[in-house]
């Protein structure tokens, strides 16, 4: 599944991509892709006409902001990819579910073979005067708190560890309000909205914690450990533009792989010697989950 790091990546190629574009016309091939309207049509008609103002981002949601004041949500679940092409002559991949054709030229298509993923526009609540909230608050970072109370259905979202600019002490007392295991809780997106399987195990690994460590037992020192490995391990994998698996599910805008896959120091080498001891990695299954961690390192 894409995370932090992967939608990330996509939100800055459509930021050069489609802002500015006017959309054309829309195309559903899957009714499930955009299932929280009531009709395909509907979904077509909040969107045609349009011209996208920005894209944003909220953990792993995707935000393209219409000059109707709505936003258009991509989620791309599981499988989901976002592609960008040139032509619409181009050939369409299997399970393209959406393609939004711009005026200018050129379409982004939704693919998605599992179709956990969706689209759908949302409408901001009213400010007093009447205008329409806006998700961007027009700070640099910190964002957040903007994003949720514009677009209502992401409200439950927890904090993004790039978006919510917070110290330390906060987080520390965010994480001992909570006695379960410390992934757990970093992969719960109502707590950390934009972390999964994959990132989590990277930065336990980074921190030197084990993946079943209560979350209320970190020290202090633990806590900035684990801060500084969440927002360094996202930064380096958004430089390296995501991680593709093996089974290259994950693409970004353009088709091409992620490259942050051979930089990991844990996920999914087991039995593979650790890059600080040198005793093998070790996979255990947590929550219905593979977790991978060194037995050595992780405290």
């Amino acid at each position: 599944m894409p995370e932090l790091p992967e939608v990330e990546t996509l939100r800055q190629d459509l930021a050069r991509e489609v802002v500015g574009r006017k959309i054309k016309a829309v195309s559903v091939a899957n009714g499930r892709s955009v299932r929280r309207h009531p009709s395909a049509k509907h979904f077509r008609a909040l969107l045609e006409g349009r011209t996208i103002k920005s894209v944003g981002r909220l953990g792993k949601y995707l935000l393209l902001t219409l000059d109707s004041g709505d936003t258009l949500v991509v989620h791309l679940g599981m499988s989901g990819q976002l592609l960008r092409v040139k032509s619409a002559k181009d050939p369409k991949p299997k399970h393209t579910h959406v393609v939004i054709t711009f005026t200018q030229g050129g379409e982004l298509r939704y693919v998605d073979p599992r179709t956990f993923g969706e689209l759908f526009v949302s409408t901001p609540p009213l400010k007093a005067d009447g205008t329409p909230l806006s998700p961007v608050s027009g700070t640099a970072g910190g964002d957040g708190a903007a994003i949720r109370k514009a677009i209502p259905e992401l409200a439950h979202l927890g904090f993004d560890p790039i978006e919510d600019l917070m110290s330390w002490d906060r987080f520390g007392a965010l994480l001992h309000q909570h006695t379960g295991g410390i992934k757990a809780l970093l992969m719960d997106q109502s707590f950390t909205a934009g972390i999964g399987n994959l990132y989590s195990d990277e930065m336990l690994y980074q921190a030197g914690l084990r993946y079943d460590r209560p979350a209320n037992s970190l020290t202090a020192t633990e806590v900035r450990r684990l801060y500084r490995a969440i927002v360094e391990t996202l930064a380096d994998a958004i430089k390296h533009r995501g991680s593709s698996l093996a089974d290259e599910q994950y693409r970004d805008l353009f088709g091409e792989l992620g490259d942050f896959q051979g930089s990991h120091q844990v996920y999914d080498r087991e039995g593979e010697p650790c890059r600080r001891c040198r005793n093998p990695i070790v996979r255990v299954k947590s929550g219905g989950r593979s977790t991978f961690f060194c037995e050595h390192c992780q405290v």
